[in-house]
């Protein structure tokens, strides 16, 4: 029996357990006590009995053993188990997803439209005609009688009609007003994302420099360690040469013995032929020199993810005027000249000097830059070719090409008459000048046959043709290194005086910036300016040649039968520098303007003038810039048709020296100025 009693006692017990903690009983009976207990405190002394019964039960119920333990139960109990106990898993799940830190709610920005989001929801709903809305509107039965409470029933129904009308209206503008701050909240989330857009593209761009700089890197320690593998295997071939000279020179020397027997060893014949075959036979002969590695080229695209007009680098590149530059590639080898009678090479890259191409007796007035060969032409009537795989340089590593701090970007290289000097005025962060050898081994060959200075010169393939002051091209066979025909100038426009010209271009059709300009068509062409460049510009391509000259003209030359095929009558002064591709001719000239030329017909399809004479233009597949006697670069659009200027910073256009020379390749372009800057920019 007292087993069972037991059992039963602990089955009770954890029933009870299951349930509630304190059940509700309880808890309303431990209420009044309570109640009682500060009634009987706050009352009179008659309620002293009453308080000392509710105390005893009080007692009596705490030393109840089955309270004593939930009471103990729930002190063991942790937070989480109450939670669990009192909620199911799903619930649980429920209010986990849905909380929200008090954090949360403090940063959270508050709403400054007045609109509700159902306002808003409204105002995006499409808007029904207006008998559409009121047959809706009367189809309602429940609308019908809410209008009739709320409108006058003695009110005319010209008044009702007009209240409906206006309630009409102040709900559309009310629609209007939300519509309104809906496309002003969506235009300001625009400019955020557009903020936040660009400055991702700096980022994103400051990594591909990043990447392009260390692909550039690496090129250049590819090529070093194929020049170990070079000089190791020209090692090896010494060598293998100095071995297979030994047998020989000792058959000789037995075959000789008859006649060596009788001679001393110690006489100076004997020291002399000894000296020559241990020594000077082992030295390799110059001509033997194996030609260094070719350099790669890496293909830079940072420059056409920049903004049109950015600045990439500036350079002191001379102390005097630029007369001539060209580059090979963006952010590749730049050379330049001046009338400080100094050619220099430039990696645009590091943006440091590499060398000087000494050879000239004077400044150097024009050149060309095509892979690693190099043309220069200069005041002494001769014409150089360089290879620049020659030069002995090591680029170092490049930094802050975007010319992020302009000061440390600026360059200086003074030019000095003693080239001990050259470099020795530069400041302080300049970088290191190159060996004064750098670029010894780089002269090719020296063409002399024009009898004045050189004033014009372009070479494609194996052809390179010269214009002189002397009023004559030359056609140069660069493979043989000498002149294969002579064109004279003077001599095809005395032809062309005596025939009429059937491909004269006629006035301007072209569509150009300048009303007057248009009007300079018909004009009659002014005398041959006497300090202006007999042979101005040339440009070859296979078999065709094009010239411009002091007197206006453009002759298209046929260098198979040395004829002029076609003359472009246009210009009114001396035509200073030209370029054509496959359909168009693009011409610069002395009397301001540039026009565009239609090789197909001959005739001019857009000109366009300046305030100053044009000294140099050039073309890619966007754009025309050119040079116009001012201190920026003049751009034209060809997509669009937009004129507008290459200048940088405002403030610092005053300092600015004129542009006298540009070059345009991929959307990169350099210039030249009159101060000797030289500037790199994205166009």
């Amino acid at each position: 029996m007292s087993e069972s009693r037991g059992r039963n006692a602990h089955a009770r017990v954890s029933s009870t357990d299951d349930e509630a903690v304190i059940p509700t009983r309880s808890l309303e009976t431990f209420g009044r006590k309570v109640t009682a207990t500060a009634g009987h405190l706050m009352g009179d002394s008659m309620m002293t009995q009453h308080y000392q019964t509710a105390m005893g039960e009080i007692h009596r119920e705490l030393r109840h053993p089955l309270l004593q333990r939930k009471v103990f139960a729930l002190s063991q109990t942790s937070p989480r188990d109450l939670v669990r106990s009192k909620l199911s898993t799903q619930e649980i799940q429920h209010r986990a997803l849905t909380y929200l830190p008090d954090e949360l709610f403090k940063n959270m920005p508050e709403s400054s439209t007045p609109f509700s989001l159902f306002q808003g929801f409204q105002a995006t709903l499409p808007e029904s005609d207006k008998r559409r809305r009121k047959h809706m509107r009367r189809s309602s039965r429940a609308q019908r009688m809410l209008e009739e409470t709320a409108d006058d029933p003695n009110a005319p129904p010209v008044l009702k009609k007009l209240r409906n009308e206006k309630q009409g209206l102040d709900h559309r503008l009310e629609m209007m007003d939300v519509r309104k701050n809906l496309c002003s909240t969506e235009i300001r989330e625009i400019d955020t994302k557009i903020q936040n857009l660009n400055t991702m593209r700096k980022v994103v761009l400051e990594r591909l420099e990043d990447l392009e700089q260390e692909e550039a890197d690496m090129e250049q320690e590819m090529l070093e360690v194929e020049g170990r593998i070079e000089d190791i295997q020209e090692e090896a071939d010494d060598e293998a040469a100095l071995s297979g000279q030994k047998t020989p020179t000792h058959s000789s020397a037995v075959g000789h013995s008859d006649d060596a027997d009788h001679e001393d060893p110690d006489s100076p014949g004997m020291q002399a032929s000894f000296m020559s075959e241990s020594i000077y036979g082992k030295l390799p002969s110059p001509k033997s020199k194996r030609p260094k590695p070719g350099r790669r080229k890496t293909n830079f695209i940072l420059h056409e993810h920049l903004q049109a007009g950015s600045k990439i680098r500036e350079l002191q590149a001379h102390n005097d005027t630029i007369s001539a530059l060209d580059f090979d590639v963006p952010f590749g080898t730049m050379v330049t000249s001046a009338l400080d009678d100094t050619v220099r090479v430039w990696d645009l890259n590091a943006g440091r000097c590499m060398g000087m191409l000494e050879g000239h007796l004077s400044s150097v007035r024009c050149l060309q830059v095509e892979d690693n060969l190099v043309a220069t032409g200069s005041m002494d009537a001769t014409v150089r070719l360089w290879d620049l795989n020659q030069a002995d340089y090591i680029p170092p590593p490049a930094n802050n090409r975007l010319n992020k701090n302009a000061e440390q970007e600026l360059q200086s290289s003074p030019a000095e008459s003693d080239h001990e000097n050259e470099f020795t005025d530069a400041p302080e962060n300049a970088t290191p000048p190159p060996p004064t050898s750098s670029m010894q081994d780089c002269a090719l060959h020296t063409l002399s046959a024009h009898v004045a200075e050189i004033t014009a010169l372009h070479f494609h393939n194996n052809t390179l043709v010269s214009g002189s002051a002397d009023k004559t091209l030359r056609q140069w066979d660069l493979e043989k290194g000498r002149c294969v025909q002579t064109l004279d100038v003077l001599w095809a426009a005395a032809q062309a005086s005596t025939v009429s010209n059937p491909y004269y271009s006629g006035p301007s059709t072209g569509t150009g910036t300048n009303s007057t300009f248009g009007r300079q068509g018909h004009a009659e062409r002014a005398p041959p300016d006497a300090n202006a460049d007999f042979v101005g510009a040339v440009q070859c391509f296979d078999a065709a040649l094009a010239c411009g000259t002091a007197d206006g003209l453009v002759r298209l030359w046929d260098l198979r039968s040395g004829q002029v095929h076609r003359s472009l009558i246009g210009h009114t002064g001396p035509v200073t520098c030209l370029q054509f591709d496959d359909m168009h001719l693009v011409t610069g000239s002395a009397d301001r303007s540039v026009r565009i030329w239609d090789l197909r017909t001959g005739s001019i399809s857009d000109a366009y003038a300046y305030d100053h004479p044009v000294t140099s233009v050039m073309f890619d597949a966007k754009s025309i810039v050119a040079a116009a006697g001012e201190d920026v670069v003049k751009v034209y659009d060809k997509t669009d048709g937009r004129h507008w200027d290459c200048a940088g910073d405002i403030e610092a256009e005053s300092q600015r020296g004129t542009v006298e020379q540009v070059r345009l390749k991929d959307g990169f372009m350099v210039e030249g100025r009159k101060d000797g800057i030289v500037g790199a920019w994205s166009v």
